[in-house]
């Protein structure tokens, strides 16, 4: 069949950044998202030429296995570009960005990947990550070290290990070919938008049956309404929907859209470089370091940082111990400073102690067996005694005692 069904593309600065370094694209059968790094001018200029360097494979092709080698090419192409433009323009040295491309052919959608961006595919109510990050933390998850959701808050959650930039001519591309369907609905987002909302509410919110524009306007709400400290970027693609097909030229938003091109000021004195930045916060910069020996050197830290916290965690659980050890030990022993009036068999006792008992532990234990036998007590004395009789103290307790044995002395 020809592809045919209605997307979007929208982008937004966010509430944190003073510059939007996203760029996306929405045409007939090409969709695009591109995040670019870099400092403040060189990811606009990264993520601008990837999408208009793509943007000229929105056509039909004949087969997907041709688009999937079109795409490959075409973002190959790109890094040699993005290489070009750093060595006339040296301030824009360090420049990348992420590249997450889907071309409908057919009954196929064809998708190329590099970063972090992301692709999900929404279909029978359920969505589905179909893009692999390629980010230090994924790793971790892949090997079993951390969880995904201790993913989403590790403090090298945005280092990058594979981006389109200026530093490697040959960047390794993931590239494959699935089948789609009618309605299918196709999600392609920065970080800013998955990197703060999590895959529940963009579930719930893709799976309302809304227009792309109005689904892709409440997803840029959420993630606005959590904060947006990075550029949010969405592209939306329904297939095959009720929604009117697409026609016309393509939709480019973000850097990219920008008319007079992306201004790019000169370089600022004592600016780090993003292979090493100052991070101060967590909504700083993604930043790519694609060398072997500093995941290495990553991964060693995470081992570290993982003894660190089983330390803490077993220092932590041994202060509450000893506090709790502490605690027990100091109502034990006010227990054993009271006294109390009880029976022992026949004979009336004073105990050591409180009445109650923890469970099967006893909080008393007798003390002096006075040799009173209850059966010469009146019956008045009898059942208090049996019932028990709080004391002040020892001395309260041998005075209560000793009134007992003046009452036997003056029966009759």
């Amino acid at each position: 069949m020809v592809f045919e069904g209605s997307s979007v593309a929208i982008s937004h600065t966010g509430k944190v950044r003073s510059n939007n370094q996203d760029s996306g694209y929405a045409g007939s059968n090409l969709f695009v998202v591109a995040d670019g790094m870099g400092g403040h001018a060189g990811g606009d200029v990264a993520s601008s030429i990837a999408v208009h360097r793509l943007k000229d494979l929105d056509h039909p092709f004949a087969t997907p296995t041709e688009a999937e080698v079109a795409l490959q090419q075409a973002i190959s192409v790109t890094a040699t570009v993005l290489i070009d433009t750093v060595s006339e323009r040296p301030e824009l040295a360090g420049m990348g960005t992420t590249v997450s491309a889907l071309v409908m052919v057919d009954d196929y959608a064809v998708i190329a990947h590099i970063g972090d961006s992301r692709i999900y595919l929404y279909r029978d109510d359920a969505l589905t990550q179909i893009t692999t990050d390629h980010t230090f933390v994924q790793r971790l998850v892949d090997s079993g070290r951390i969880t995904p959701e201790e993913a989403r808050y590790h403090p090298r959650r945005s280092v990058l290990m594979r981006v389109l930039g200026d530093m490697d001519p040959d960047p390794q591309i993931d590239t494959f070919i699935m089948p789609t369907q009618p309605g299918d609905r196709w999600l392609l987002c920065s970080d800013g938008l998955c990197g703060v909302v999590d895959d529940a509410h963009i579930s719930k919110t893709l799976g309302q049956g809304l227009p792309p524009g109005r689904t892709a306007d409440l997803l840029l709400k959420q993630a606005l309404d959590a904060g947006a400290p990075d550029n949010v970027t969405v592209v939306i693609v329904d297939v095959g929907g009720s929604h009117p097909m697409f026609s016309g030229a393509g939709t480019i938003v973000g850097s990219a859209s920008n008319p007079r091109g992306v201004e790019v000021p000169a370089a600022r004195p004592g600016r780090t470089s993003w292979l090493h930045p100052g991070r101060q916060a967590a909504n700083e910069p993604t930043h790519f370091e694609p060398a072997a020996e500093f995941l290495e050197e990553l991964i060693e830290e995470d081992r570290r940082r993982a003894r660190r916290r089983r330390v803490w965690w077993i220092v932590g659980l041994a202060v509450i111990l000893a506090v709790l050890a502490a605690a027990t030990l100091g109502a034990y022993s006010w227990t054993q400073s009271r006294y109390f009036v009880g029976a022992d068999d026949d004979t009336v006792v004073i105990f050591r102690g409180i009445q109650q008992d923890l469970g099967p532990i006893s909080l008393s234990s007798p003390y002096e067996d006075t040799g009173i036998e209850l059966v010469d007590l009146p019956f008045y004395q009898r059942l208090a005694v049996q019932q028990t009789i709080s004391a002040r103290s020892l001395a309260n307790a041998e005075a209560i005692v000793e009134t007992m044995r003046r009452t036997l002395e003056d029966a009759p």
